[in-house]
């Protein structure tokens, strides 16, 4: 689940959204209300469900050979997701849902290469939520590989010290470390 030129998505569970009202979010490190929304490229971050913690890795121009063999491995791809057993029942169970949203609504947000895309002002969907599919299926048909550990930590901390672009969701939602 992708967007098409001039579209960016929302990942929901609900699939009854009508419009998107700029707020804060409860994990918001900053005061300004938005809608959020991602591009292509994130939107594999988000093919979880809403509440599972995750990490994510991926090769990025001038990471070490060294870090991608230590975190995405030999003949593992360019990008690897991380979640943790607790989750994979809600994994493999969840309906999400997408929402495609105009682009032009839309601004980055992070930097110097966006991590997401903010509206300060009301958003309506392009049309009705689209089921997402099977995450496993979507995981593997974009070569991305999908790895289930004990606790997220340790991976975390691995991911963090290298050399690969990275990116860690709800991690507040993961097991605590040993």
């Amino acid at each position: 689940m992708r967007p098409r030129p001039g579209e960016v998505l929302h990942f929901s569970e609900d699939p009854t959204i009508t419009f998107f009202r700029p707020h804060v979010a409860a994990t918001a490190r900053q005061p300004e209300a938005y809608v959020w929304a991602v591009d292509g490229a994130r939107a594999p971050d988000y093919w979880f469900p809403r509440q599972c913690p995750r990490v994510m890795a991926w090769a990025v121009p001038g990471a070490s050979a060294a870090d991608r063999e230590r975190i995405l491995g030999p003949g593992g791809g360019d990008r690897v997701h991380a979640i943790e057993y607790g989750w994979v029942e809600r994994f493999l169970g969840v309906e999400l849902f997408a929402y495609r949203l105009p682009a032009a609504a839309f601004r980055p947000f992070g930097g110097p290469a966006p991590h997401a895309y903010v509206s300060t002002a009301p958003v309506e969907p392009l049309g009705p939520a689209e089921p997402v599919g099977d995450l496993l299926e979507l995981h593997a048909d974009a070569g991305i590989q999908l790895r289930v550990l004990d606790r997220l930590q340790v991976f975390w901390d691995a991911v963090r010290a290298g050399s690969l672009g990275f990116s860690g969701i709800r991690l507040g939602n993961a097991a605590p470390a040993r």
